[in-house]
């Protein structure tokens, strides 16, 4: 992307500034190059056109410049983060603020996972083997899937916010070879004994997929309250042994992602 300083700034075709803008040919209709559009958007201090590097359009545009006039290079990058936290820790209502605030396409591996399986794509098959032995699924297939979700257009375009990966140091590693890395690294920071209870309390509806707490967030009617089920993974014995299995595998990114410019540390004890 090239940025002139009070004159036209070129883009290149797929930017956001582009696509906001409306188009404009800067050849009369009586040209051969009239075909050559490019975007225009007015703004107080520039104007901001598309022009493909390798069109005429763009090399009449460069002769054009005056001499003498400075041009920097530049490009504006969609915003990507990573979030982490225990089980109960508000991944899901972070996400869901951060998701409306930012506009980032929201990438979670458990998501991921079961739209392999129901579509019974190859991956999601030899996902499935290791689901049905009551095994963890191994680190390349979550890669695969995460790195295969993250290079579509959509999450390159509006970025991306991926939750609750990577979980291992190994995982971090297999991303960083990939340069993909996040800007943001965010750790939900909450004391075991309000993750128990939050977990503990938790009831979930059948009908709609809903969690509820049965004392911080009850449901508003009695029909709705009589078919909660409890989770099979929310007893207490077993909230205690993901809770500790969780802060071994969240500490472990830190090693590449723990530095004051890139890591943020949340407090997240509110009563849900």
């Amino acid at each position: 992307m090239l940025l002139f300083s009070s004159v036209p700034t070129l883009h290149y075709p797929g930017s956001a500034a582009a696509a906001a803008a409306p188009s404009l040919s800067l050849f009369p209709s009586s040209s051969p190059y009239h075909s050559s559009s490019v975007s225009l958007q007015q703004a107080p201090w520039h104007r901001v056109m598309e022009v493909s590097p390798s069109s005429t359009a763009y090399q009449l545009r460069m002769k054009s410049i005056p001499k003498g006039l400075r041009i920097r290079c530049s490009a504006v990058e969609p915003l990507k983060v990573m979030i982490s936290g225990a089980p109960a820790s508000g991944k899901g209502t972070q996400c869901e603020l951060i998701v409306q605030k930012f506009g980032l396409i929201h990438i979670s591996t458990g998501d991921l996972l079961r739209a392999e399986v129901s579509g019974g794509t190859e991956i999601g098959n030899k996902a499935k083997e290791f689901m049905n032995a009551g095994k963890l699924v191994p680190d390349e297939i979550v890669t695969a899937m995460v790195t295969g979700r993250l290079s579509r257009q959509d999450t390159k375009e509006k970025g991306w916010l991926l939750d609750g990966y990577p979980r291992s140091a190994s995982q971090a590693e297999s991303l960083e070879k990939l340069n993909i890395r996040p800007d943001i690294y965010i750790v939900l920071n909450v004391p075991d004994e309000v993750l128990i209870d939050r977990c503990v309390g938790r009831r979930l509806d059948p009908v709609t997929g809903k969690i509820y707490h049965i004392k911080n967030f009850p449901p508003g009617s009695e029909e709705i309250k009589a078919r909660l089920t409890v989770r099979p993974d929310d007893t207490e014995e077993k909230s205690v042994l993901s809770f500790i299995s969780s802060e071994q595998y969240q500490s472990q990114p830190l090693t590449l992602y723990d530095s004051p410019s890139k890591c943020r540390w949340m407090e997240t004890d509110r009563k849900m």
